[in-house]
Order: structure tokens, then sequence, then C-alpha cells
């Protein structure tokens, strides 16, 4: 099934990501989404940070907990890419940079203090290095009791056109169910402006915030990106 396919059929996956192989086999690609219900979840935008993205408020009267809502959401660390849900970005970052790895910096987090959702912490690191790609993707959930389960998923040599989708929530629901087994595997299509329109173009109108797609070159290691914003 193809991302786009997959993203329309649910109102609200909550925040997603997506990391992949382009269709012609030359690029990895990464995506990050938010999306929202309440005025606080849609009051935000993405906005650039270093060679990554950060988390802000469109009107910074109408935050309602910054500690959840505001953070770096992409960072970049030698020739890896960082993407999360939440300041768990940083600590990888920093995990990374004292020579530890990802799953040792998310072994000390859990999921979000938000009950009675409990909302699941995501996150995704790619690796592209000497013409090729591998990635983890992990998820932080309540087990129940505030137990904390942690999934990791690895995926070396993706095959061409394809990806895997990783969010929150399943689906819609009070409270929204948290996301269920493996990470989803998509096919993707097109290049960096055509891809990252009919992503946007995928999700549901009323609750999509902000959307950001990087293209980076397997060959020469080089980055591009876009953003999509719906508070613009």
């Amino acid at each position: 099934m193809k991302i786009t396919e997959y993203l329309k059929d649910n109102a609200y996956p909550g925040r997603g990501l997506a990391i992949g192989r382009t269709a012609d086999g030359k690029k990895a690609v990464l995506c990050y989404f938010i999306m929202g219900r309440s005025a606080g979840s849609r009051n935000r935008v993405f906005e650039e940070d270093g060679d990554g993205i950060r988390t802000r408020a469109f009107d910074e009267s109408k935050l309602p907990n910054p500690s959840l809502y505001v953070y770096r959401a992409v960072r970049t660390w030698k020739n890896c890419t960082i993407v999360t849900n939440g300041d768990q970005t940083d600590t990888i970052y920093d995990a990374l940079a004292e020579g530890k790895s990802f799953y040792e910096a998310l072994r000390t987090r859990t999921f979000e203090p938000d009950p009675p959702i409990w909302t699941p912490r995501i996150s995704g690191l790619l690796t592209v290095e000497n013409g090729a790609m591998s990635y983890v993707l992990s998820i932080l959930k309540n087990g129940g009791n505030e137990t904390p389960l942690r999934y990791f998923y690895e995926y070396e040599s993706p095959l061409a056109g394809e990806a895997r989708v990783l969010h929150t929530y399943a689906h819609d629901g009070d409270p929204v169910p948290s996301f269920t087994g493996e990470p989803e595997r998509v096919e993707i299509e097109g290049d960096l402006d055509v891809f990252g329109k009919m992503l946007w173009e995928s999700l549901n109108e009323q609750n999509k915030v902000s959307l950001y797609v990087r293209f980076v070159d397997l060959a020469s290691g080089t980055a591009e990106y876009r953003l999509y914003n719906k508070n613009a």
C-alpha cells in the first residue's frame, strides 16, 4: 500500500514518522508529521533549527504545555539523522555524542506523562554511509500500570520504493488508542516536491498541522528538505 493511501484513511494518527528509500534507490527518505485535535495541539509550526527542525507555538499565548509541545524534532549527528516526537531527540543526540547508542539513550526514557492517553514516544535513526543506508525505529509505550514497554526495529539495506511508517495513535478515539504492532510497510514514490505534496495532501485536512520531508543522497550524503505548515 502507498503511504498516501495508508494515511488518508486515518483521520487522526497523531504524530508520525517514516523512513525509507526512494523508488530509484538513490536517496534515503525521512518524514515527520504532527496532527492535532485541540487548539493547543494545532497551535504549532515547524521551523528550521540548524540542519534539522524544531516545533514552536504559532501563538505563544495559546501554548498549554511547552515540555510536550515544543522540542527539536530532527537533529543530525555526523552521518546520522535523528527524528522523534519529543525531547528524546536531544537524549539520543547527546548519547551519540558521548559514544553511546540509540538503544542506550531510549532505555533512559519512557512514554509521555499525559494520562489517560500516555502518548508513546516514537523515534527513528537514519544512517547513510558509503553509499548505503540503514535505520532503526522505536516506540516506547505504556504496558499497563505505567510500566514502560520499549520496542526497537532494525532495517538494513531497505528496498527501493519502500518505507516503514510509525505513529503515536492507532486512530481517533476518546481516549485515543496507542499504535500497535510493527511499523507499517508502505510504498513511496516521486521526487522531493512530488512526494512531499502528496504526503501533505494525504493527511486529514482538519487535523493536520505540520510536515517535514528530507531526502538524503546516498552517494554524496547531501540532504534536501521541505517544510509544510498549516499555520503560515
